[in-house]
């Protein structure tokens, strides 16, 4: 009999596996899809026209990406997830050393927020999050102190913002006191608390005199895909935007996402795991005898393989589980740059559009009542700005997704195109192929995406504080209400991202309660 069964292979999965071995048990992964990694895979453009096949609208348009290799068949595609300020902040990872497992490349540039001319003048315009404070300070102007007093506090205490956040809430002070984190979170909390609150509610606007500074601060706070302002959407916004200026910015991995995933899987194996693909789990009948199982699933997974044995309110419950807004995937091949009117904007290997502060809330207000917005906020990553190997036979590839109601079918080439064409006149003329995954349809590509939500559940405060379950198991947000079952997906604290925390999280829980191991195994490469 196996220790454990892990069931999905995203970057949770792949953490709590990762753990169990190393702590010597005995540990298989479970992946429907034919390919391991969740939304942190990697494929060539043949590949991902290969997978999951999506209908391509008829008439004008882009040609279908991956036909052929004047469309894209050799270049390398992120799934999903493509930004990585957690590969090298996240304390699961700090732990694992994938920072010195992989390359990361960081650019100059964070991220960057375009905007329409200021009424009145024909100039274009743009928020800069430079990797350096001080010169992004210096390109808002009058909100550059503004930018410094909110941001700079949490920059330099990145670690404990990283901390407070990742954590599961609830074990930042143990019997033995407080840990490490906990004092660096601590530390953190009289900064990020109050800006929380801010930047959460209806005084977000109340340091800011003009227009760039809030816009570039809710282009990530848009990542939540929730109406704003929102607690949780400045949560987002103060961790990533304090790890903007922080030593590895907004990193990427060389090769694409699954080059974490590749380490993963690689120290799992080396420690006696086991993975198995295409194996979906429908019913008990799928899984093999083991002590434990962990879901890197969707909560309705377990509710629907363990309902009989399940207390009634809590298969409910986790069937239950609310889902948040979607997004619809617009993957494009590019024959040169983007002809960005700011040029500082093409340093930045990603791109917020949506406009001004007050445009994006719109746009987000717009498609959380069921509607898609005319002008939907969309974001871009340009991979080849760090990573020019990406970019092979003149041709590179281009991410980008646009948020839309839960479950559009509508193909948004035309509206990403549109968008990205705003800021950058003539883009149209460069774009070779393009491939959409609407909404509707991510689920093929990950069963947790239901209805085009990659936050695996709409993003809120309590729901990054508590659990998918009913009330009585919300203090352990990893446990299902049946023994020896557990969550580890992003549906459990501290929510969605390539941080691995989730999966740390259970999995230590599984080697406490399930194992009596009361000392977590050593991750570091030193030790494989």
């Amino acid at each position: 009999m196996l220790d454990a069964v892990v069931v999905g292979s995203g970057p949770n999965g792949l953490a709590a596996a990762v753990t169990l071995a190393r702590a010597g048990l005995a540990v298989r992964v479970l992946e429907e899809q034919p390919t391991i990694g969740g939304g942190a895979r990697t494929l060539t453009g043949a590949e991902l026209a290969d997978a999951a096949p999506v209908p391509q609208p008829p008439g004008a348009g882009p040609p279908p990406l991956g036909s052929d290799d004047a469309t894209g068949a050799g270049l390398r595609f992120d799934l999903c997830s493509a930004v990585h300020p957690m590969a090298w902040a996240s304390p699961f990872f700090r732990a694992f050393g994938l920072a010195e497992r992989i390359e990361l490349r960081t650019p100059e540039v964070s991220y960057a927020q375009p905007l329409d001319p200021a009424a009145g003048s024909g100039d274009p315009r743009a928020g800069i999050a430079f990797r350096d404070l001080d010169r992004t300070v210096a390109g808002l102007g009058a909100d550059g102190a503004a930018w410094r007093s909110l941001i700079g506090p949490l920059a330099d205490r990145w670690q404990g913002v990283t901390a407070l956040a990742m954590s599961d809430k609830r074990g930042l002070v143990t019997p033995r006191g407080l840990g490490r984190e906990a004092v660096e979170a601590l530390r953190a909390a009289p900064s990020f608390g109050p800006a929380l609150l801010e930047q959460g509610s209806g005084l977000w606007n109340r340091r800011f005199a003009a227009d760039v500074a809030p816009a570039l601060l809710t282009g990530v706070a848009a990542h939540v895909m929730t109406p704003l302002p929102s607690l949780a959407g400045a949560g987002t916004a103060l961790l990533l935007g304090a790890l903007a200026h922080a030593p590895l910015g907004w990193a990427l991995p060389v090769g694409g996402s699954g080059a974490i995933v590749d380490a993963l899987v690689a120290d799992l194996v080396t420690h006696g795991g086991e993975i198995e693909t295409s194996r979906p789990v429908r019913t008990r009948a799928d899984l093999p005898p083991a002590r434990v199982f962990l879901f890197d699933t969707a909560p309705g997974v377990v509710g629907r393989v363990f309902g009989s044995r399940m207390r009634s309110r809590a298969g409910t419950a986790l069937r239950r589980y609310r889902f948040g807004g979607g997004a619809a995937k617009v993957d494009l091949v590019l024959r040169g740059p983007v002809p960005w009117s700011v040029s500082d904007v093409g340093r930045a290997a990603t791109v917020h559009l949506g406009g001004t502060r007050e445009q994006m809330a719109e746009a987000e207000a717009t498609v959380a009542a069921g509607r898609h917005a005319a002008h939907p906020v969309c974001l871009l990553s340009d991979p080849t700005v760090t990573d020019p190997a990406r970019e092979a036979g003149g041709l590179r590839p281009m991410w980008t997704y646009a948020h839309v109601p839960a479950g559009s079918e509508r193909d948004v080439t035309e509206d990403v195109v549109g968008q990205i064409e705003r800021f950058a006149p003539g883009f149209r003329d460069v774009v070779v192929a393009a491939r959409c995954v609407p909404a509707a349809w991510m689920p093929r590509h990950n069963a947790n995406y239901v209805g085009g939500d990659i936050g695996a559940g709409a993003v809120t405060m309590p729901r990054m504080l508590a659990a998918p379950g009913p009330a009585g198991t919300r203090w352990d947000p990893y446990s299902t209400g049946v023994d020896g079952v557990y969550l580890c997906s992003a549906a459990t604290p501290p929510g969605p991202g390539v941080h691995g925390m989730s999966g740390w999280h259970a999995a230590r829980r599984v080697l406490l309660r399930e194992f009596e191991i009361r000392r977590p195994p050593d991750l570091s490469p030193a030790t494989t």
